[in-house]
């Protein structure tokens, strides 16, 4: 079978493997879609502390079973499936206390075990142990199903931050989970939603499908200015940051209204994870502010079934589908922006 496997940064070779056998307690999937995400970029160009090559990376994963290992029941050839890409152990303090996202000791697909840029996978039994294989549903298509990952980790920030009823939400970052983030908030009853981005033509694009009640081009405007004129100098009562950008976190600040909610729901560069915070403003305006960190098995459930219902689509942002061999590709189209989610379908 074809699988791509990541050696080191700007060497991931696309190379002939056996056909894995599942262990007792492992299920073994045909991979119908694996999407990818700005991680996959982070890992091409800069690795990951985690992963020790050579590894199948991908870890936004959908297929349908071709064969259980011993010992596991309930499942059949030919069941739809998503799998979850964060693993947490169940068994931890975090664990035993609800909190999966902050597990201490997760694992991951495609860091820990071999992931979704393959033909066929084997999806390990600590994934079973929690529940961690979900029926897709009857009217999702897999390339759907893929992005149910994602979702739930958009799920997952939204629920920490508490977007409602009548909110006035503003999205920093119109990449995928940016889009995702609008229609999820969309879904939860915020009344108004603001997309803010740099690029001009990313924005562009992901607002002729999300359709948000403003579009922002930060390089070309104040967005903070334009955030408080929109708002009649009030302020967005949650700013969620989702870019790799310590400049959009900054900025959250100063257009965020009092008693407001700011969620740093992207991560910064590991060369750049610190920014400047006026701890007054936080203390004086009464601001909260909340970190966000993957997704739960049960997150992933529940975002299948936002797929499912319609509340949240998804079909409509997946605006390039590639083969497996053409996953370098796939990366760097990921990397430029000119797609909205790209899936590679092996």
């Amino acid at each position: 079978m074809l699988v791509a496997r990541f050696y080191a940064p700007g060497d991931i070779r696309l190379e002939q493997a056996p056909e894995p056998t599942p262990g007792p307690g492992q299920l073994k999937i045909a991979v119908a879609n694996c999407s990818t995400c700005g991680t996959d970029v982070k890992i091409s160009r800069h690795g990951h502390h985690h992963i020790r090559p050579p590894r199948v990376i991908g870890h936004e994963i959908a297929g349908r079973i071709v064969e259980a290992g011993e010992g596991v029941t309930g499942w059949a050839e030919g069941d739809r499936v998503q799998v979850i890409a964060a693993i947490p152990c169940g068994t931890c303090v975090e664990c035993a206390d609800g909190r999966f996202t902050v597990c201490s000791n997760q694992e991951s697909m495609g860091y820990h075990y071999d992931g979704g840029f393959a033909e066929y996978m084997i999806i390990p039994e600590a994934v079973l142990a929690v529940d961690g294989v979900n029926r897709v549903p009857d009217n999702v298509d897999l390339a759907e199903a893929s992005v149910a990952e994602p979702l739930a980790c958009v799920l997952n920030g939204q629920e920490i931050a508490g977007v409602g009823e009548g909110d006035i939400v503003v999205v920093m970052g119109a990449g995928p989970i940016g889009c995702l983030h609008v229609r999820l908030a969309r879904a939860k009853g915020a009344a108004k939603v603001y997309l803010v981005d740099l690029n001009r033509g990313r924005l562009d694009m992901s607002a002729a499908l999300v359709e948000p009640d403003a579009a922002i081009c930060g390089e070309e405007t104040d967005a903070v200015a334009e955030v408080l004129r929109l708002t009649g100098d009030r302020g967005a009562d949650l700013v969620i940051t989702a870019a790799a950008s310590g400049r959009a976190q900054e900025d959250a600040l100063r257009m965020v209204a009092r008693s407001g909610r700011i969620s740093f729901f992207g991560g910064l560069p590991k060369d750049a994870p610190v920014i400047q915070l006026d701890a007054n403003v936080v203390h004086y305006k009464e601001i909260s502010i909340f970190g966000a960190n993957g997704s739960s098995p049960a997150h992933n459930k529940r975002a299948l079934e936002l797929i499912s219902s319609g509340e949240v689509p998804v079909a409509d942002l997946i605006t390039e589908r590639m083969s497996l061999s053409d996953v370098h590709k796939a990366i760097e189209t990921v990397a430029s922006g000119t797609a909205v989610k790209v899936t590679i379908q092996p």
